[in-house]
């Protein structure tokens, strides 16, 4: 399998396996779109973490086999390649990548689909499509821009250029810079920290924020404040409440 899903103490690990580059081929794109569906069902994944391993987070595409392709088959993948991104990034618990070595194009554009980005001081990524004669297709174009804003998206698009960790850093492209060796502990821990809470609040968060940031002020508020209530029905929050009466903020264990 060029992807897999390994779980332990609540984080789930969807693993690129695909040597040297992990370079994301069709078969590779529509198995991390399974795993993903997989991950969002399984109750025992509280949280999870993609990583392509010590050396390659991933190098993109697979260029051979888009090369391949005319308009017309293109027209007809294209979705699918979407999909795949987006049940990543629709996958309704925290997720974080742990990224090493290179994320350009296709692999960017993977770790943009997370809500937390980890890096090695050895990382470079990029979205390097022009340089085909191409732009981003697997959602680049508007995850970055959402991410970094459109004038520092357009410089990596526009441009092709790869950033090292810490303009990345700076660019609010990662979010934490860390030794290389250190990536997948860090953010296991960072998962395994957040499959301790309240699972259905932190679906509400990232729904809330995710889908607040389509949309307008007022349907935002009108979607936080539906959720917000709703939570008033669940168990973990009169753990947490009661938690918090008894014993002090922060102390509360929720199922």
């Amino acid at each position: 399998m060029t992807v897999t899903l390994e779980v332990t103490d609540g984080v789930g690990t969807i693993l690129l396996d695909r040597p040297p580059m992990n370079a994301l081929d069709v078969a590779t794109q529509d198995r991390l779109r399974e795993l993903a569906e997989e991950a969002s069902r399984r109750d025992d994944v509280r949280a999870v973490v993609l990583y392509g391993g010590e050396k390659v987070f991933a190098a993109g595409a697979d260029i051979k086999e888009m090369q391949a392709m005319d308009h017309a088959a293109m027209v007809l993948r294209s979705k699918a390649l979407q999909d795949s991104f987006t049940a990543v990034a629709r996958i309704p618990k925290p997720v974080v990548a742990a990224v090493t070595g290179y994320a350009l194009g296709g692999g960017c554009e993977l770790a943009l689909c997370a809500d937390f980005r980890i890096a090695g001081d050895n990382a470079r990524l990029g979205q390097p499509e022009i340089l085909l004669g191409l732009i981003p297709g697997a959602g680049g174009t508007q995850r970055l821009a959402r991410l970094v804003g459109p004038a520092k998206a357009k410089d990596l698009i526009f441009t092709g250029r790869h950033v090292k960790a810490e303009e990345a850093l700076t660019m609010g492209l990662v979010d934490r810079v860390v030794p290389a060796a250190e990536v997948y502990e860090q953010a296991h821990a960072w998962a395994a920290r957040l499959a301790k809470g309240p699972a259905l609040a932190l679906r509400a968060a990232k729904e809330a924020v995710d889908a607040g940031l389509e949309t307008d002020i007022d349907t935002g508020l009108t979607i936080e404040r539906t959720w917000f209530a709703g939570l008033f029905a669940t168990e973990d929050r009169e753990r947490g409440m009661r938690s918090f009466v008894e014993e002090g903020p922060g102390k509360a264990k929720f199922l």
